[in-house]
């Protein structure tokens, strides 16, 4: 049977340096992506420890009668105003040499390869922790996601997704998307990615 995976990105976030909240838009994607997952039974959440994931997994939290588990191994690989006094264009610029450097380290946050093991080890403890059969949401940022997958599975996996997944991964993984991974005690399978149909048929009856 498995534990299935559901990686959730936040809500759309205000644009401003820090800890930030989500929109009146990002609510309302993540009111919309809870009524979704309580389609079905849910084991656990687990959360990123920054402001914009909490507040979209508190939505679900509400809607499934899960308690949040904060884990600070999803937060996300970088955020801005981590570094004093950085402009957004030097952290964009941060931003993209780590994503076509992996190992390199930047002055703040991780390395890619770092955020990808951190991601790994909460899977496989989480795996171990929950029994085969189990649902769990993990609602986490969309760099982490794609540090995540791009460095776990092979180019022909990720060509399947898309076509130039490496180049445009920065831009793949849309806010409140559901990417769902099952694994069947040795392997993970990635059974949707960054899927977006809950938000564009919110009014329709949908599965995961």
């Amino acid at each position: 049977m498995g534990t299935t995976f559901f990686l959730v990105r936040h809500g759309i976030k205000e644009k401003a340096i820090g800890d930030v909240p989500i929109t009146a838009q990002g609510i309302i994607q993540a009111q919309t992506t809870a009524e979704h997952i309580s389609k079905i039974s849910i084991h656990a959440i687990i959360s990123s420890p920054l402001r914009r994931s909490i507040e979209t997994a508190a939505y679900i939290a509400a809607k499934t009668n899960v308690e949040i588990i904060v884990d600070d191994r999803l937060r996300e690989r970088a955020n801005w105003g981590d570094l004093p006094e950085q402009t957004f264009e030097e952290f964009i610029q941060m931003w993209d040499k780590c994503t076509r450097e992996p190992d390199f380290i930047p002055p703040t946050g991780d390395s890619v390869k770092s955020a990808c093991k951190r991601m790994s080890s909460l899977l496989t403890s989480l795996a171990v922790q929950y029994p085969s059969g189990s649902n769990i949401i993990i609602v986490t940022h969309g760099g982490l996601i794609t540090d995540y997958i791009a460095n776990t599975f092979s180019e022909d996996v990720l060509h399947h997704f898309h076509p130039e997944f490496v180049a445009e991964q920065n831009s793949l993984v849309s806010e409140c998307s559901i990417t769902t991974l099952t694994f069947d005690g040795q392997n993970y399978m990635i059974d949707r990615f960054a899927s977006i149909e809950h938000l564009l048929n919110e009014h329709e009856e949908n599965t995961i």
